[in-house]
């Protein structure tokens, strides 16, 4: 009976576990059918395939169940491309405890109910798209070992919850936007941590202290963080540690001495912080170190001669500090040596002859902005591993090793900017023959050297052909022609043969390097056509041929090129339009003609160009108005169209160049008003209009308060403000109407009594039927000469006073002999006075804009801040003066009559015969010069006055030369001013 009871409770129990089993198998499998309905992107049908009812929840792929009762133990789906979030559902898994979904795209927060898994000892949410929070239920995992979050998208503080979970052994939280400061007591509640990872985050504030307290920490890592303070003294205990990165912070201080009880470090890792100080000696101590890299910072001092102990050392990393001195001989003997970096310090000495034996692993030297002089070590061939070799901007001298062919493995070498030569037994760079034979070169970086010799015919032959990204020889002394090979080098990138000596023409089978990106030919002496072929270069980025002497026409197919972005073609012999299509491309940035022979007129096309943001066409011959579309270039910021034959107006569209921060159009023919809307270039810092016909109002305020009387100087019509040196504008008020009634009557008297005059000396020539009569030479369109002061100089004989030919209160008068043969006056004005500027300025102005035969012709000008220098026509008879008071000259009463119509007709031109009245205001026998044929010229209009129609009141100060005032009052209005030329010509 007893027996009976027993099998019957036996069953039921049977019966009873079954059915919990059962219910519990169906929690975990609603659990992960929940867990399959958020994700949204299935790229394999992983899932939908396999994880379905009719298969067993044990076989589904990724999960792993117990034998024991038949539950979830293990979910683990990597790197599936999974998309969707993680449903909270996943906190039922009760048995869980490895749980790892990583490299996949879930999003959304880590649910709240992950903490409820408290089997859980594996937990891996790494390389997903997760955000929000790391939750503080974590805190509750207290079997948890390893937790892995890294590579997500958190954000917020390290919940303090995490020190709860004594197990843990490895936390990562790297490549996250966690930020605040590291808990402090972290490692007093987390006895087991052997590794801590939380790099790329944005963690602040100082290390705390008690990292000592992670006895068992093997792995450290806080790099590319924004922590700072110095280094706890206490973390140096950490015996068990063997990588340390604490690279790319803001961390200060010194490296204390206790560094050497890191007896277990591998890797040492401090680069990118602000470490001052010297290298401790007792680094030396660290024999088990293989890693040592702490560039970037401000360490001074020289490299410690017991670094020669660091037996296992693999890699040291030293760059860019402040170290000096010698690199200690015995660190060239740690064979071990694969990396060496010391560039950008003030290291000194000279290399090892041997160290190509000593270092036979070698893969990456780095010696680069140093101070290093001698020779290259021929041995360094036996380097056999070398990838990379940076020997660049130090002193070494002598030639570059010929055996360079055995570095198979090199890919880039730098030994540009140094005092190497050519093998003197060659005039071509036969180095390079030898580096051609390394097949997986990718970078060669020569220039700034002395090497004088020409690039080998076979260039572009050799085993690189395929290979060579970059090749750098700029300032190289390189001769000769360029090697039409070099359209071998088919994955060619950058080509920079700039500023060498370089003849000939420019091969037009580059054509076939259609990947170059970067093609420099500046400042050789090139000549010939610029090759069409160059179109091909589909990848063009940058062409700069400028201070060349190319010729030809401009190739219209560069506008073609839509990757082309800068484009400098500047000082050379071109000589074409710029034809429409030049301005296709629509991405291009800069653009620089300048300095060449280009004509035309502007193509309304330009506005296409909308990226250009520097623009420059000066010292060309373009002619005809600036186009309106110029105005569509809203991105410009620089733009010089100086030194052209352009006329017309300032188009207002200019106000449209919101990013203007360079304006120059001087010396052109641009005529009209200057547009007021140019006040709104907020960002406009220079600006020049010098040299023109501009007239009207100087606007004022914007920019234009920042701007100078030299912006506008040559311009004689434009009025303004009296800081830029121009006259007076317009005076609206009843005085200016009263004044201009009188200033009418007097112009009318004056005006009658030159038509009497006038009359009586036609009739009087006439009567004496001049033979020869002098024809009015209309020189209006005249393009002044372009003067250089060296041409000045050599003219006079370097301003030998045996060419001096007159003296003034300003300066002094010369007569020189240009180049060409001309005969011409020099007036130089003396800058230390202070009215020579206001002379010289007022000079230019007037001489540029009126034309005349009895005027003294301007040749050119050549002026700047320490020299003003007038180029003028040279009067061989002298002046008046001299005429009336010699003893040994005599003027018959015909010859004086012709003065008196020479110099009649020069006033009544200056009074009434341009747009605008030219008062002389010093007008005497000693400014009256006379020619060969004894013509009468005025000049010397140092202080004459420029007054328009409008203007009443002129300076109030008394005219003319001291000590001399001819007859009549010389009153203050304009009236009586115009009156005062003709007493003196009386």
């Amino acid at each position: 009976m007893v027996s009976r009871t027993i099998i019957i409770a036996f069953l039921v129990l049977l019966i009873y576990l079954s059915v919990t089993n059962a219910s519990n198998i169906s929690t975990d499998e609603a659990s992960l059918l929940a867990f399959k309905a958020q994700i949204t992107s299935d790229p394999n049908g992983i899932l939908s395939k396999n994880w379905t009812k009719g298969t067993h929840i044990c076989n589904w792929i990724g999960i792993s169940c117990s034998k024991k009762h038949q539950r979830v133990t293990s979910l683990v789906l990597t790197s599936f491309g999974f998309r969707g979030s993680i449903a909270i559902e996943i906190g039922n898994l009760s048995f869980l405890n490895k749980l790892d979904v990583g490299n996949n795209s879930f999003h959304g927060q880590i649910p709240d109910e992950i903490g409820s898994l408290r089997r859980l000892n594996f937990l891996s949410l790494q390389m997903n798209n997760l955000t929000g929070q790391i939750p503080e239920s974590l805190g509750f995992l207290t079997r948890l070992q390893l937790l892995d979050l890294s590579e997500n998208d958190l954000f917020g503080n390290v919940p303090f919850s995490i020190s709860n979970v004594s197990s843990l052994k490895i936390i990562d939280l790297g490549f996250n936007r966690i930020s605040g400061n590291l808990p402090r007591g972290f490692c007093t509640r987390l006895p087991n941590l052997q590794g801590l990872f939380l790099s790329k985050n944005q963690l602040a504030g100082q290390i705390p202290s008690g990292l000592n307290q992670c006895t068992q920490l093997i792995y450290l890592s806080l790099s590319y963080n924004q922590l700072t303070g110095s280094l706890p003294r206490d973390m140096w205990n950490l015996t068990k540690l063997r990588e340390l990165y604490l690279g790319w912070n803001n961390i200060t201080g010194h490296i204390p001495s206790e560094i050497d009880n890191l007896s277990a470090i591998r890797r040492l890792s401090l680069p990118r912080n602000n470490l001052v100080g010297i290298l401790p000696p007792c680094m030396g101590n660290l024999s088990n170190v293989e890693v040592i890299d702490l560039g970037q910072n401000s360490l001074h001092g020289g490299i410690p001669l017991e670094f020669k102990h660091l037996v296992n050392l693999k890699g040291l990393f030293l760059g860019q500090n402040r170290l000096s001195g010698e690199v200690p001989g015995p660190m060239y003997n740690i064979s071990g040596l694969a990396m060496i970096s010391f560039v950008g310090n003030g290291l000194s000495g000279t290399l090892p002859s041997n160290i190509g034996h000593t270092l036979p692993n070698l893969v990456g030297l780095y010696l680069g902005n140093n101070q290093f002089t001698g020779l290259i070590p021929t041995s360094i061939v036996n380097s056999t591993k070398l990838i990379q070799l940076d020997f660049g901007r130090n002193l070494f001298s002598g030639p570059v090793p010929m055996n360079l062919e055995k570095l198979q493995q090199l890919q880039f070498i730098s030994l540009q900017f140094n005092q190497l030569t050519n093998d003197p037994s060659t005039d071509k760079l036969s180095f390079l023959t030898s580096l051609s034979n390394c097949k997986y070169l990718k970078t060669v970086q020569i220039g700034g050297n002395q090497f004088n010799g020409s690039l080998p015919k076979s260039l572009g032959s050799g085993n690189w052909s395929f290979s060579l990204e970059y090749f750098i020889a700029t300032n190289s002394g390189i001769t000769g022609k360029i090697p039409t090979n070099i359209s071998n080098f088919r994955n060619l990138e950058w080509l920079s043969l700039g500023e060498n000596k370089l003849i000939g023409s420019i091969p037009p089978d580059l054509g076939n390097l259609k990947n170059l990106q970067k093609f420099y030919l500046q400042i050789n002496n090139l000549d010939g056509i610029i090759p069409t072929s160059l179109c091909n270069m589909e990848s063009l980025y940058q062409v700069i041929l400028g201070k060349n002497q190319l010729s030809g026409e401009l190739p219209s197919c560069f506008g073609n090129i839509s990757s082309l972005r800068e484009l400098y073609l500047d000082s050379n012999a071109l000589v074409s339009h710029i034809p429409s299509t030049f301005w296709r491309n629509k991405d291009l940035s800069v653009l620089d003609l300048s300095s060449n022979l280009l004509n035309g007129s502007l193509a309304v096309e330009m506005g296409n160009t909308r990226s250009l943001r520097m623009l420059d066409l000066s010292g060309n011959q373009f002619s005809g108005q600036i186009p309106s579309t110029i105005g569509q270039l809203q991105s410009l910021v620089s733009l010089s169209l100086s030194k052209n034959m352009l006329d017309g107006p300032i188009p207002e569209l200019f106000e449209d160049l919101v990013s203007l921060e360079y304006l120059d159009l001087s010396s052109n023919n641009l005529t009209g008003m200057i547009p007021k809307s140019l006040r709104n270039l907020e960002h406009l810092m220079y600006f020049n209009v010098s040299f023109n016909g501009l007239m009207g109002e100087i606007p004022d305020g914007g920019p234009f308060i920042n701007f100078t009387a030299e912006s506008f100087m040559g311009n004689p019509a434009l009025c303004g403000s009296s800081r830029f040196h121009v006259m007076q504008c317009r005076v609206t008020s009843l005085e200016s109407k009263r004044k201009s009634r009188v200033l009418t009557s007097v112009l009318a008297s004056v005006s009658s009594g030159v038509v009497v005059t006038t009359i009586f000396i036609i009739w009087f020539l006439k009567c004496r039927k001049r033979s020869t009569e002098l024809p009015l030479v209309d020189t209006f369109g005249q393009v002044h000469k372009r003067i250089s002061y060296y041409d000045i100089s050599q003219g006079t004989n370097n301003f030998d006073e045996a060419n001096l030919i007159g003296r003034g209160s300003l300066g002094l008068v010369y007569k020189g002999t240009l180049a060409d043969g001309m005969v011409v006056a020099i007036k130089v004005f003396n800058t230390e006075l202070q009215n020579a500027f206001r002379s010289f300025e007022v000079e230019c102005q007037v001489l540029r804009s009126i034309r005349h035969r009895n005027l003294v012709k301007v040749i050119s000008s050549c002026a700047n801040f320490d020299y003003k220098v007038l180029v003028l026509e040279y009067m061989p008879n002298e002046n008046l003066e001299c005429w009336l008071h010699s003893t040994d000259k005599f003027l018959d009463i015909t010859q004086r009559l012709k003065v008196m119509i020479d110099v009649a007709s020069a006033v009544e031109y200056l009074h009434g015969g341009h747009f605008f009245v030219v008062i002389h205001c010093d007008l005497k026998p000693s400014n009256i010069l006379l020619d060969g044929d004894m013509v009468a010229k005025v000049s010397d209009f140092g202080i004459s006055k420029l007054l328009t129609a409008e203007t009443l009141i002129a300076h109030t100060k008394t005219l003319g030369t001291i000590g001399y005032m001819a007859p009549g009052k010389c009153y203050y209005q304009v009236h009586l001013k115009i009156l005062n030329d003709v007493n003196y010509f009386h």
